[in-house]
């Protein structure tokens, strides 16, 4: 029975080996990975990523960071590529060939067909004087000095090398396309990054009937029964002439409770406590309405369309549909 103590020499050794082939490889990075970022560059297509076996699922990784970082790529499987998929290739893109061996007879078989497209290939393969690494336009070294499988057997540290010059690729790409946060962000809408840098206010806020609006001669029965039925925290008090003159918060009538128990005769206007409510504009980004709440310690902002008017606000947000959007 294997001791604890073995398992986790074993888990060392092998981050260590693929750590090594790592500092390995950022010394094989030179002129031809220049001419390989410069090729693509100048290139009006798309990368066309292919390799078999785990060197394909490593080139499906690889051609979804080009993707996701401004350069529009694709995986294509060489074998259905002969068999048809070749038709997604334009002579306008760039095949990029994933090998270790170099040999990969399915990729060989595609070169030909790349070359007739017109179609410049640039090889990732631990062999440069292989026959997929003699018949590239640009071959870019990812050889490892030994895998960190214990039978030498199973791609580790080669398809860790392998994704990491990918990755090498596509960075160097992002740089120099100027591709920024904001570009990041609308590719991925719906992840976090996107929702901060893109939600706006207006898309999650709160308007029309949902509005807990009360008018400030309305009992204070009647405003808490607004606020626990539009369950937003707060009343958004207006004058019989529509303008507003104020909020109250479902705190500022447990207070007021505390100190008048005559208080269900009283309106709305005498609960009034934030006679100027803060207030942002409907195209704030919601990251920025919520660094607002946080830092007045507030739960909820009024909304208007465009400059803040004595009127009812366009809408209200509270901290929660900021959270529910998924903006942290």
């Amino acid at each position: 029975m294997i001791k604890s103590s073995q398992n986790v020499k074993i888990g060392q050794d092998v981050i260590k080996i693929e750590s090594e082939a790592l500092s390995s490889l950022a010394e094989k990075i030179g002129e031809d990975f220049h001419k390989a970022v410069e090729l693509i560059f100048d290139r009006s297509g798309r990368v066309v990523v292919t390799g078999m076996g785990k060197s394909g699922l490593i080139s499906q990784k690889i051609a979804s960071t080009f993707a996701s970082t401004g350069t529009p790529a694709q995986f294509i499987h060489p074998s259905e590529a002969v068999h048809g998929d070749i038709g997604m290739v334009t002579s306008q893109d760039t095949a990029l060939a994933v090998s270790n061996s170099g040999e990969t007879y399915e990729i060989i078989q595609l070169i030909p067909i790349f070359a007739r497209l017109n179609v410049p290939v640039i090889a990732l393969v631990g062999r440069t004087d292989s026959t997929i690494g003699s018949k590239a336009d640009i071959a870019l070294d990812v050889s490892v000095e030994r895998e960190a499988c214990t039978l030498e057997l199973a791609p580790t540290a080669s398809t860790t090398a392998t994704l990491a010059m990918g990755d090498a690729l596509a960075i160097a790409l992002l740089e120099k396309r100027g591709f920024k946060p904001e570009d990041f962000a609308h590719l991925h809408p719906a992840g976090s990054l996107g929702k901060k840098l893109l939600l706006t206010v207006q898309e999650i806020m709160h308007s029309g009937d949902d509005l807990p609006f009360v008018t400030d001669s309305s009992d204070v029965k009647s405003t808490l029964l607004t606020i626990s039925e539009k369950r937003l925290g707060v009343a958004v008090v207006l004058n019989e002439e529509g303008r507003l003159c104020g909020i109250i918060t479902d705190g500022d009538i447990r207070r007021a409770f505390e100190k008048d128990s005559d208080l269900f005769n009283k309106t709305a206007e005498s609960l009034v406590q934030s006679e100027e409510p803060r207030w942002i504009s409907a195209d704030t980004l919601a990251i920025n309405a919520l660094e607002i709440m946080e830092k007045h310690s507030i739960t909820s902002l009024l909304v208007y369309e465009s400059e803040k008017k004595d009127s009812a606000p366009d809408g209200l947000v509270h901290i929660h549909d900021i959270l529910r959007a998924g903006v942290m």
